[in-house]
C-alpha cells in the first residue's frame, strides 16, 4: 500500500467510485491504472524531509510527486465542477479532454516514479534539532521532550498526522467532543472508504491511537471529550506549514499564503479576509461576531473556494449565508454553529456530496425546506437548540436519506415519527417536544432502530409549575422499549416513576435524567448496570436527603462520572465503603442548599476531580486550611468550588478557585 500524501491521493477518487459517482464512472478506465501504479511507491521518508526542511534528492523525488498529483487532484476536482449541469454533448467533449489529460498526468507520474532513488537518505537525530531550535525558544530540558514528540509524529501514519493537526485546528485550545470531530475527519477525506464498512467507526479508531499515543487526552471531569496537550499543541503549530495549514489569530497581519490548502481564522475580527483557489477546508471563529460587511467578504471567499469539502463557522452570529455556498459541490462539511440564522439558502440543495449539516446553536425560528431532501450523501444532520422547545421542523420525506446515521433536534409530529421507524441506518436520534399525538407512534419506530446507539427525548413543556418540567410529564413510557445496542440516553421530561426497562439495558454506558422529578430513589434500578460509565442526574430527584442506600457496595462497578443537580437536595449523609470503585469525576451542579458531603466519601480512592456548586458553610467545612470535613476530600488531586452565600437578599459569587 502506498504510504504518506499518496495514499489520501488514492483514496479520494476511490471514495468516488464506490459511491458510484456518475461523472467518474465515465472514466474510471482512466483513473484507475494511476491510482494502480502509486501502489508501487512504498514507504518513504519524503514526508519527513519537507517538515524538517531538508534538502536531498530523495525530499527532490518526493516533492515533484507531491506537485503532480495535486495537480492532478485539482485537475479531476475541476473537472467535476464543470461536468455537473453539462449536456450530454458538452459532458462528451469534457470526458474527451479528460482522457486525454490524465493520460498525461500519467506518463508524468511514471516518469517521476522511474527517478526514485533506490537508497534513502536517513533521518538524523541533527534534522530533528535543527528543525525545533528554529521553531522554538531553546531550552535544553525541554528539548528533550519535544525531540521525542517529534519522533512519536513522524512515525505517525500520514492519515494519523493530518488527523492531529485537524484535531488541533477544529477543536483549539479548550478541546471538544469526538462527535464534533469525527466527520471533520472524515469530510476531509482522512479515512479510507470500504465497502461495509462505517468511515466514522475508522475515525473514532484513529482518535484511540492518537489518545494512546498521549497525542490527544481526555479533558478532566468531561465524559467523551479531549484536546492537543501540550508539547503537541505546540508542535503541531511548527508542522503545519508543511502540510499547507495556516492559523490566524485575531489582530493578524499574516497573509494567507497561495499554497494553503487548510485555513483557520481564530476569534477573527469583523470580516473574513480572502484566500486562494486551491482551499480545501476553511474553518472561521469569532470572538464577539462577525460585522454586517462580512458578508460581502464570505461571499468572494466562497466564489473563490470552489473546491472546498470543510467549511466551519463558530460564533460567527451570522444572519445568513450566500447563495455561493450551493456552489460547492465537493463541499462535504458544513457548519454553522452559534449563529442567527433562521433558513438556510435555496441553494443548498445543489451539495450533493455533502456528509454534514451542522446548525446547532443556531436561529430560534428554524424549518428545513424540501431542498434538504436532495442531499442524497447526507449522513449527519445537527440542529440542536439551547432552548428545550426550539425542535427544527423537517419536511416530510426525511426518510428518503438512507445515509443519515444522525438526526438531531427535530419535531416528531405531522408524520415524521412514522417515518422515523423506516430509518433503520440511524445511529443517534435527538427528539424534542414529544407529546401524546405522536408519542405511541414515535416510540414503536424508535423500537425499530436497531443500529441506534444514542437516543435522546425532551418532552413538551408545560409553563405552570415552580420548577422547570415540574408539570411535563412524559407520555406513555412505560409503553416504550429501547432498542438492544443503545449505549447512550437522555430523557428530559417529568417521570411519573422510573421505567422498569431502564435495569435491563445491558449495553448503556451514559445516562442523563433531566427535570425527572422523581420521589422514589432513582439508582435503585440504576445500580445494576454492568457498563454505564457516566450518569447526569439533573434534577432527577426531589427528595432532600441521600443516604447510604443510593449509593451501595458493588452497585455501579464501572461508574466514572457522576454529576448532579438539585436545587432542594440539602444532605448526602452516607456511602458505603467499597461504593463507586471506579468514580473518576463527581460533580454537584446547582446544588445551591447542599450542605453535607457523605461519610465514606473518603474511601474512594479512584476520585480524580471534584466540582462544587454549594452552600459558602459547606466549602469552609471542606477546605484543607482547619476544615473539620477536609478528611472526607483531601485524596482528591483537583478540587474546584464556586461558594454561594445570601446575603441582605442578594447572591454573592466566588469565583472558582482550585485547591
Amino acid at each position: 500500500m502506498a504510504a504518506s500524501f499518496v495514499t489520501l491521493f488514492q483514496w479520494k477518487p476511490n471514495s468516488l467510485l464506490l459511491q458510484e459517482n456518475e461523472i467518474l464512472l465515465g472514466v474510471k478506465d482512466q483513473i484507475e491504472p494511476l491510482i494502480g501504479q502509486l501502489d508501487s511507491v512504498g514507504s518513504f521518508t519524503g514526508d519527513v524531509g519537507r517538515i524538517l526542511g531538508r534538502e536531498s534528492c530523495h525530499g527532490s523525488w518526493a516533492s515533484e510527486l507531491r506537485g503532480m498529483l495535486r495537480q492532478a487532484e485539482v485537475f479531476v476536482d475541476d473537472f467535476i465542477i464543470r461536468a455537473y449541469g453539462q449536456t450530454k454533448k458538452d459532458r462528451e467533449d469534457s470526458i474527451a479532454e479528460f482522457v486525454k489529460e490524465l493520460q498525461n498526468i500519467n506518463s508524468r507520474v511514471l516518469e517521476i516514479l522511474n527517478r526514485r532513488p533506490r537508497v534513502e537518505t536517513p533521518l538524523m537525530l541533527d534534522d530533528i534539532q535543527l528543525f525545533l531550535r528554529s521553531n522554538f525558544v531553546y531550552d535544553e530540558e525541554k528539548e528533550t521532550d519535544l525531540v521525542s514528540c517529534m519522533l512519536n509524529y513522524i512515525n505517525l501514519p500520514y492519515d494519523l498526522k493530518l488527523s492531529l493537526l485537524f484535531c488541533r485546528v477544529f477543536l483549539g485550545r479548550y478541546g471538544g467532543n469526538r462527535d464534533g470531530v469525527v466527520p471533520v475527519l472524515v469530510a476531509a477525506g482522512l479515512v479510507q472508504e470500504k465497502p461495509g464498512e462505517l468511515m466514522e467507526d475508522k475515525a473514532h479508531e484513529n482518535i484511540d491511537k492518537l489518545i494512546s499515543l498521549g497525542m490527544i487526552e481526555e479533558l478532566e471531569g468531561h465524559w467523551d471529550s479531549f484536546k492537543v496537550p501540550s508539547p503537541y499543541f505546540e508542535l503541531s503549530l511548527g508542522v503545519m506549514k508543511a502540510e499547507d495549514f495556516f492559523i490566524s489569530t485575531a489582530n493578524s497581519d499574516s497573509m494567507v499564503p497561495p499554497t494553503a490548502r487548510h485555513v483557520s481564522f481564530h476569534e477573527a475580527d469583523n470580516t473574513i479576509p480572502n484566500t486562494n483557489s486551491f482551499l480545501h477546508s476553511l474553518f472561521v471563529s469569532a470572538k464577539d461576531g462577525l460585522s454586517e460587511a462580512s458578508s460581502d467578504c464570505l461571499r468572494n471567499v466562497l466564489h473563490n473556494a470552489k473546491l472546498l469539502r470543510v467549511l466551519d463557522f463558530k460564533n460567527t452570529q451570522l444572519k445568513s449565508l450566500p447563495d455561493e455556498v450551493g456552489k460547492l459541490v465537493h463541499l462535504r462539511y458544513l457548519g454553522v454553529t452559534h449563529s442567527k440564522l433562521n433558513e438556510l439558502p435555496e441553494s443548498i440543495s445543489n451539495l450533493r456530496n455533502l456528509q454534514t449539516l451542522d446548525i446547532s446553536w443556531s436561529g430560534y425560528e428554524f424549518e428545513l425546506s424540501n431542498g434538504v431532501l436532495n442531499l442524497a450523501q447526507l449522513r449527519h444532520l445537527k440542529m440542536y437548540r439551547p432552548m428545550n422547545d426550539n425542535e427544527v421542523r423537517v419536511p416530510q420525506g426525511i426518510s428518503r436519506l438512507r445515509n443519515l446515521q444522525t438526526l438531531e433536534g427535530i419535531y416528531a409530529g405531522g408524520g415524521i415519527a412514522k417515518e422515523l421507524g423506516v430509518m433503520t441506518q440511524l445511529r443517534s436520534l435527538e427528539v424534542r417536544c414529544v407529546s401524546d399525538d405522536h408519542a405511541d407512534e414515535l416510540y414503536f419506530s424508535v423500537m425499530k432502530l436497531t443500529m441506534l446507539r444514542k437516543l435522546s427525548l425532551t418532552v413538551e413543556r408545560e409553563r405552570s409549575g415552580s420548577y422547570m418540567y415540574e408539570n411535563s410529564f412524559f407520555p406513555c413510557l412505560e409503553s416504550f422499549s429501547p432498542p438492544p445496542l443503545l449505549q447512550t440516553l437522555k430523557l428530559n421530561g417529568r417521570l411519573i416513576e422510573m421505567p422498569l426497562w431502564l435495569g435491563s439495558m445491558e449495553n448503556l454506558t451514559k445516562l442523563q435524567m433531566c427535570y425527572s422529578h422523581l420521589s422514589e430513589n432513582p439508582t435503585t434500578i440504576l445500580q445494576f448496570l454492568p457498563n454505564l460509565k457516566e450518569l447526569a442526574m439533573w434534577h432527577a430527584y426531589k427528595g432532600k436527603r441521600m443516604e447510604k442506600e443510593f449509593f451501595r457496595a458493588g452497585g455501579f462497578p464501572n461508574l466514572e462520572y457522576l454529576e448532579i443537580a438539585s436545587h432542594v437536595l440539602v444532605e448526602w449523609t452516607e456511602m458505603e465503603e467499597g461504593a463507586l470503585p471506579s468514580l473518576k469525576s463527581l460533580c454537584f451542579r446547582n446544588c445551591l442548599e447542599l450542605m453535607v458531603l457523605p461519610e465514606g466519601l473518603q474511601h474512594v480512592a479512584t476520585l480524580q476531580t471534584l466540582r462544587l456548586h454549594a452552600q459558602e458553610d459547606l466549602i469552609r467545612r471542606l477546605s484543607p486550611n482547619g476544615g473539620p470535613e477536609n478528611y472526607k476530600i483531601k485524596h482528591i488531586p483537583l478540587v474546584t468550588y464556586i461558594g454561594h452565600t445570601l446575603t441582605s437578599g442578594f447572591n454573592q459569587w466566588r469565583k472558582s478557585r482550585t485547591e
